[in-house]
């Protein structure tokens, strides 16, 4: 796990899953982070956050349908707008892969990482049960980075 910066000590690691619309991509790893969290009993050490720079009116149905397949429900969800000073209190932004150009990481007070995968939006439920399969990966090994 990362060290606390200077006047943070004992401060949760706050961990950003960013994208446009907030409706496939970062719905879905923002899901897999509060499953690891739980799982991993890290609650008092990361804070998660979710949102969108353009946030969609409501998560993508493809995704939702495949993730209730994994028996987590995102029905209830919301797409987001994600703030700059969310961003710029997290100590880790992690984008998925689109377009998020007006949401410049220079301004970024952590690490920011982008996973580079395809938008879920309108594939074949094959499709995007393999981009949830990748997402849940991912997370996982982040996990396991800040777990340690």
């Amino acid at each position: 796990m990362s060290e606390p910066t200077e006047g943070q000590d004992n401060a949760p690691t706050t961990v950003a899953f960013v994208c446009v619309q907030n409706a496939g991509r970062s719905q879905m790893a923002y899901a897999f982070a509060r499953r690891e969290l739980a799982r991993r009993g890290l609650d008092d050490r990361l804070d998660l956050l979710t949102g969108g720079t353009r946030p969609a009116e409501h998560v993508h149905p493809e995704v939702v349908d495949a993730m209730a397949a994994v028996e987590i429900d995102l029905s209830d969800r919301t797409p987001r707008e994600v703030t700059v000073d969310e961003l710029r209190a997290s100590d880790y932004v992690i984008t998925m892969g689109c377009s998020a150009a007006d949401v410049c990481p220079a301004g970024w007070g952590g690490e920011s990482r982008d996973w580079g995968l395809d938008d879920p939006d309108g594939q074949s439920p094959a499709e995007v049960a393999a981009i949830r399969d990748e997402i849940e990966h991912r997370v996982a090994a982040l996990f396991d980075e800040l777990a340690e």
